[in-house]
């Protein structure tokens, strides 16, 4: 008596992949919620209005970009009414696509005034939250009691880059408004004093910018990108071959 034919061990693992082909793709997880965070940008565009540009939350952390004009409310809002008692840090960032970054010096002592720079394969990207302009100011705020953080960013005219100061609402941020305005020439309206911090007064330009030139490089070319020397005999045997025939 012939017993049942059984599937072979090859037809198996095929009848399985085209199950697994069939089965409904399952719906990707929601993100997860948070209140804490919620609340800030809740609180923020509600005070703020037009003034509230965009926010993200990313990896458990905040980011609100608001327009330049509600820099100063933004920040006194965060203090006063969103609990944000400590502040951490204000700085700059120069969005320019460089390609000098990749390690060649392309910096032009007689620049084409039409032209600007250009990136290599790519356009400008402002990263978390977006960015419309060139510069940005971002400033780092911190609650003590609720362990949750906000970063502050807003877009500054890239001709003439001016903020108002916030040096009346965080004393601390007296320096770093000095130091933005010595390395990227933002201008911090009603700051109490901007001068040099690193550099002498005569110095001139903002080294932190993208297009600042690097001077040094125009003498001492970067590291590995030097020509290479002809060595002295090397073409010898092709002159010899050339000679010959």
């Amino acid at each position: 008596m012939s017993s049942p034919e059984t599937p072979s061990s090859q037809e198996a693992p095929e009848e399985a992949a085209a199950s697994e082909e069939s089965a409904p793709e399952e719906a990707a997880a929601p993100e997860q919620a948070d209140p804490a965070r919620q609340a800030l940008i809740d609180g923020l565009r509600s005070k703020l209005g037009d003034g509230f540009i965009a926010s993200e939350i990313v990896g458990g952390d905040l980011w609100v970009r608001v327009d330049v004009s509600a820099w100063r409310t933004a920040v006194e809002t965060a203090k006063t009414e969103l609990g944000m008692d400590y502040f951490c840090f204000l700085s700059g960032i120069d969005w320019l696509p460089n390609p000098s970054l990749s390690g060649r010096e392309v910096w032009d002592p007689n620049p084409n005034e039409a032209s600007e720079p250009v990136a290599e394969g790519g356009q400008m990207q402002t990263g978390i939250a977006g960015g419309d302009t060139r510069f940005q100011v971002f400033a780092r705020l911190y609650s003590t009691r609720a362990h949750v953080g906000i970063t502050l960013k807003a877009d500054l005219d890239d001709e003439n880059p001016t903020v108002p100061s916030i040096t009346s609402v965080y004393r601390g941020a007296d320096w770093h408004e000095r130091e933005a305005w010595e390395m990227y020439g933002f201008n911090f309206e009603g700051h109490p004093g901007l001068r040099h911090i690193y550099l002498p007064g005569e110095f001139e330009g903002h080294p932190l910018r993208k297009d600042f030139p690097m001077l040094a490089r125009e003498v001492k070319p970067w590291p590995g990108l030097v020509d290479k020397e002809q060595i002295p005999g090397e073409d010898e045997p092709a002159e010899e071959e050339a000679a010959s025939s």
